[in-house]
This record gives structure tokens, sequence and C-alpha cells, in this order.
């Protein structure tokens, strides 16, 4: 077999390579001639597939190392009797590694304490749960929302929007459907932030278009909303400059680019098109996991710092402000280079490890935070 995948999918030669012939491609330079004379396809969120891409290939599958899936014509796919598949939870950890490390940025910048304060997590599925546990784990309250959800398992847990929207914090989480019986598209419009209330932080690492880029521009400038944490844009690559200006931190879609999440999508669309041929899997990434920097960290000082010593932990593991200031170059950019960067960035995103593989050290005086950090997902020694 011959397997067309991304070339932005980490180890996909590895894994793919024992079902056949592999070939590496950028993902938005996948064309029809490319693809003719693939029977796999594998793909990340960059590459729209439907007939036009496919029809005349001999493809039998096409996996998706992404949680979402507007990016392929699944119709398409079943009327053809092409099989597929997508890897939803790959980058859950990821996701929420990144609100928590957004989180404590905020937190000592606007000078306000996590403890006690609510968040409104719209859509609670395999990001929005891992983001609860997280959240809950600082002592936070949660509040959750998913219609979907609600009217699957009647559970009285989930709220309504408006409460949901009451939060101090609101953080979505939602695919973007644009019908159907929850459409999500422009979801954070106009209406919606008139329904959050005055100084809210509003954080989409969702999907571009689930938020408004006027609503949004023009509630920043306003002030209605206190802060916004953006990784996802409405026309990437070609981002809106004045909503990067008023953005409190952003991103080029990389909250779900943890290595441990990008490996983990190649593996579970591997293990789709082995299920899809009738082939036993046989491959195992863990043995290509790079070593973090920094694989121990030790905390020391006063247990009255907690919120800062929790902190220093989080950023040793990931610095988003890292990300942030390589994304902001874009507005110095002449336009017609501005895209090219913005994928670019995505392209060469460094390792990033999640944290769970890194271990905190505890000074004996701070055997109190090992819960949480642990609720974070590091392990801790003490």
């Amino acid at each position: 077999m011959i397997i067309l995948a991304d070339e932005n999918m980490p180890l996909a030669g590895e894994a793919f390579s024992r079902l056949g012939e592999v070939r590496l491609a950028p993902g938005r330079k996948i064309t029809p001639d490319l693809v003719s004379g693939c029977d796999i396809l594998a793909v990340r969120s960059v590459t729209r597939v439907d007939r036009q891409l496919l029809s005349g290939s001999r493809v039998r599958f096409v996996g998706t190392a992404t949680i979402g899936v507007d990016h392929v014509d699944t119709g398409y796919l079943v009327a053809s009797g092409i099989g597929f598949a997508s890897a939803p939870g790959s980058n859950a950890i990821s996701v929420a590694e990144y609100i928590i490390a957004a989180l404590y940025v905020l937190a000592a910048r606007l000078g306000f304490s996590l403890r006690n304060k609510s968040l409104g997590i719209i859509g609670v599925g395999n990001v929005g749960s891992r983001v609860s546990v997280r959240a809950e784990a600082l002592g936070m309250k949660v509040i959750w929302n998913d219609p979907p959800l609600l009217e699957k398992t009647g559970a009285p847990r989930y709220c309504p929007l408006e409460e949901a929207c009451q939060a101090d914090l609101v953080t979505l989480h939602v695919p973007l459907e644009k019908g159907g019986p929850y459409p999500t598209y422009h979801l954070a419009d106009r209406r919606f932030i008139d329904g959050l209330r005055p100084g809210t932080i509003l954080f989409n690492t969702s999907r571009g278009s689930v938020a408004d880029t006027g609503a949004l521009l023009e509630a920043l400038k306003s002030g209605r909303l206190a802060a916004a944490v953006l990784d996802v844009w409405e026309n990437e690559p070609v981002i809106s400059l004045p909503l990067l200006s008023k953005a409190a931190i952003a991103t080029p879609h990389i909250a779900g680019y943890s290595y441990d999440g990008k490996v983990r999508g190649t593996l579970m669309i591997y293990e789709a098109a082995c299920r899809h041929f009738g082939i036993k899997p046989d491959w195992d990434p863990s043995g290509f996991l790079p070593e973090p920097e920094r694989a121990t960290i030790r905390l020391e000082g006063d247990l009255s710092r907690k919120d800062e010593l929790i902190g220093q932990a989080v950023a040793a593991s990931y610095d988003i402000l890292a990300d942030d200031s390589k994304l902001r170059v874009i507005s110095d950019l002449p336009e017609g280079e501005r895209g090219k960067y913005f994928d670019r960035l995505r392209k060469e995103y460094p390792v990033r490890r999640e944290f769970s593989a890194r271990t905190v050290e505890l000074a004996k005086n701070l055997a109190p935070l090992k819960p949480v950090l642990e609720g974070l997902g590091f392990k801790v020694l003490k």
C-alpha cells in the first residue's frame, strides 16, 4: 500500500511504514495529483478532504489526527465506501494544559487568585472534561454547559448557557457546527457576549469561527471583556491583526500541539487503518518520545506563596508567552507573508511535552501542594 501523510504528523513514517510505502507532503499542498495513487490518506486540520481531492483516486481509508472533522466531507466518504477515522481526545490533555498555563499568566498579570473563581465550560467533551478536572484541582468553581450531553444523559450538572456565562471566566470547547440542532458557528457573537458578566475573561481554543471576530474586537475595545485568550482565528492562516493586538494571550492554533498529543493522534489513526484493513497493529510510539527539558522541577518556598509556586511549575513545563511572542511578530510582516508565517509557526512548532513527563520535587513544607500538582498531571515527589 501507499500512504500519503501530512509531514507535520509526528512519527507518521515510523507508524505507517509497517503498512507500506509512506510519502510525506505539506498539509496545505496535498493535491488530487498527490493523492491519486495512494491507498491511505493521513491528514491534519489544514487539508480539506472532499470529492474534489479524492475523486478518481484509489484511496480506501482517510484518517485525520485531529479532534475536529469539519475539514472532512464525511458524507462523501461514506457514500464512496471510504473508511474514515479521527482522533477524538488525542490532544485533549494538551489543550487543557494550555488553558491552565493561560490561567496562571492572567492571574499573575491581573492580580487575582484562581481559587474560588468560577469557570464556565462551554462543551464538556474530551477537552472540556479535562479542563474541568484541572480547574477543580485548583479550587475553581466549574459550571458545565453542553446541550447535546444534557440531552443524552439528563445529568443535572449541565447548566443553561445563560448560567455558564455568568462565570468569571468562560472557555469554549465545542466542535464547529454550521447546522443541526446545536449550531456553534459564531456561537460567541454579540448576543452571547452581551450575556456575559462585564469583565469576563473569554478563552477560545476550539475553532476560530466559533467566535465572531467583529463581536470579540468590539467587546475588547469597549472593556465588556476584560481579556481574551485566543488560539484559533477566523480565516486562518490570514488572521485579524486588530483582534491580535487586543488579545491578552494569542497563539497560532497550537493549544493541542503537545508532542504527546500529536503522537497520540498518529497512533490512533494508524490503529484505525489497521482495523480497516484487517491488520494487527504492532507499532508502539513510547520509545520515540524525547526526554523533556527540565524533567525534574524543584519547588521551595513559603506555603503562603502556593499559587506562585504552582505557577512556576506550570511555566517551567510550558511557556505559553513564548508562543504568544512569536505570533505577534506577524504584525510586522508584509501582508503577503503573514499567512505563510502563521503556517510556519505550526509546522516548525518545538517539542512540547505534557506535564506528566515531568516530576516535581517538593520541599517538606510544601507537601499540601502534592494533590493539586497531581491533579494538574504532574508526577510529584516529597
